[in-house]
């Protein structure tokens, strides 16, 4: 048999293939020309030394740097027991509110109501209104904690959010699906359970990812109330060294955490995105 020869890239791919080998060259100066000034011009700056003493100080950010990192387990500990609590709440209200039967009209009222109410107050007065209200009423050990008040405190406020962002998701799967598995002989729950909830799930995952990176800095609003946290430790360290450079350690750890999951929730939405086109 003849050798069959495979036919190279068209013309159109080979153009794509160089403008993007054009737009990286460019992207690349670009970024390098920003920062080398920055690296350049900064320093010219007459007040960079004190800058650099007070926000930049390696021996600050070396002592302090591993008490912030033990205060920031208890960042994570308050995220770790909020975060399911926050999924399962937001997807019980965002349920409520796409309650079909009139019988269930006044849990469609109580999930807007929640969801207004909760996403109209800052969440910081919300911190502050069940962190130091609800242990006011007296209430023995352990129930006056901030710990439990805080973070139910940021439970109900982020459940408003991700309610919403579950009933987009829910909202998102074409009625056509519904009114085909309800003629099949399916329950409206099953219909819910078996068909919507699985696609709007996974609808909305890089869209909850934000949220959860969101939540992961918000835990440090707690300190108003009581945690030592990673915020609340830095302040200390501020206060003893007359420095600010624990702050900017604070921020490098949180860094080192949201960049990643950043970044996977980019990876999520593009994946998202490709697979719709």
């Amino acid at each position: 048999m003849p050798h069959q020869q495979t036919a190279g890239p068209t013309r159109r791919q080979i153009f794509e293939a160089r403008q993007r080998r054009k737009s990286l060259v460019i992207a690349s100066a670009s970024t390098i020309t920003v920062v080398v000034a920055l690296i350049v011009l900064v320093p010219l700056a007459p007040g960079w030394s004190k800058v650099q003493q007070s926000f930049f100080n390696g021996a600050v950010l070396a002592k302090s740097f591993p008490k912030l990192l033990d205060a920031f387990m208890i960042n994570v500990m308050i995220f770790a027991w909020s975060a399911p609590a926050i999924a399962v709440l937001g997807l019980l209200i965002a349920l409520a509110r796409d309650a079909k039967s009139p019988a269930l009209f006044p849990l469609r009222i109580f999930g807007a109501a929640f969801t207004d109410i909760f996403r109209g107050v800052p969440v910081i007065l919300t911190v502050y209104l069940i962190g130091f209200g609800i242990p006011g009423l007296g209430l023995p050990r352990p129930w006056n904690s901030p710990y439990i008040w805080g973070s139910l405190a940021l439970v109900l406020t982020y459940s408003a959010y991700v309610a919403e962002i579950f009933r987009s998701g829910i909202d998102s799967v074409h009625k056509s699906q519904r009114a085909a598995a309800l003629s099949l002989g399916l329950s409206e729950r099953q219909v819910m359970q078996d068909v919507v909830l699985p696609q709007a799930v996974r609808n909305v995952v890089p869209a909850q990812m934000n949220m959860l990176i969101a939540l992961q800095k918000d835990v440090s609003l707690l300190s108003f109330i009581g945690p030592v946290e990673i915020f609340r430790q830095a302040g200390v360290f501020k206060s003893l060294m007359a420095n600010f450079t624990p702050y900017v350690g604070a921020a490098i750890i949180f860094l080192i955490v949201t960049i990643p999951a950043t970044r996977y929730a980019d990876y999520l939405m593009a994946r998202q995105m490709r697979e719709r086109s």
